[in-house]
């Protein structure tokens, strides 16, 4: 059997995978390539990998979508790692400048803006731009809240207007993969979360951030029925965009 392509994302908050995977048979079946969230998600729309950890807002563009895994990148309420940094409060923002990385958390930050916090709000990708407001998401993000005169943790936020948990990220495939396989992946992956207090001793420390907090209780991995309840409501958000 020809080896199954892999993308996953490259960020701190993908290492518990990475580290299961790696430590597991499964890496001699697997081609794995480490990438930024959207370059994920089009080397699954366009056929280039079999299995990506993609932005969940993509997932419609994926032909013949499914989740193949028990795990995802998720949170129940703060995740400290997908903000809407502002240098005015939210009933002030008037323009946002998106983040290149996620088509998610742009997505998020739009559902919020309109739909939680009420406002119209113009948005541009030009990363020279001066605005009131920007996205920021993943290992770019740690220790700068205190750098910006408001910070909103879009998985607190989602919370607040919802009740429910969020998911940024799961575990995509184009195609159908055999069961076999998707019970070493999810075994492989199950190791890696059980081994992050030893992975957590390999990662070097970053100023102003606590990574013990964020990988074992900001990110909840687990892909629950809330969690799938969120990931479709979500979307019905985005369709009302």
């Amino acid at each position: 059997m020809s080896k199954i392509k892999i993308s996953a994302v490259s960020y701190t908050n993908t290492k518990p995978f990475i580290y299961g995977i790696e430590h597991s048979e499964l890496l001699t079946k697997i081609d794995l390539s480490l990438d930024i969230p959207t370059d994920c998600a089009a080397k699954l729309i366009n056929n280039q990998v079999d299995i990506g950890l993609i932005p969940v807002a993509a997932i419609p563009m994926v032909p013949n979508a499914n989740i193949v895994a028990d795990y995802c990148i998720g949170s129940v309420g703060a995740v400290n790692s997908v903000f809407v940094f502002s240098k005015v409060p939210t009933q002030k923002i008037r323009t946002v400048r998106l983040d290149s990385h996620s088509r998610t958390s742009n997505n998020l930050a739009k559902v919020l803006l309109k739909f939680h916090w009420k406002q119209e709000v113009t948005y541009t990708t030009d990363p020279e731009a001066e605005t009131d407001a920007m996205v920021l998401i993943g290992d770019r993000t740690f220790g700068k809240k205190s750098e910006h005169p408001y910070a909103y943790d879009m998985g607190e936020e989602w919370m607040k207007f919802t009740g429910l948990p969020f998911v940024y990220a799961a575990w995509v495939a184009n195609k159908t993969i055999p069961e076999t396989f998707i019970a070493e992946f999810n075994a492989a992956l199950a190791f890696g979360l059980s081994h992050r207090k030893e992975l957590l001793k390999e990662l070097p420390a970053i100023a102003n951030f606590d990574l013990d907090d964020y990988l074992m209780h900001k990110l909840d991995f687990e892909l629950t029925d809330k969690k799938r309840e969120a990931l479709t409501l979500f979307l019905s958000y985005i369709e009302q965009l």
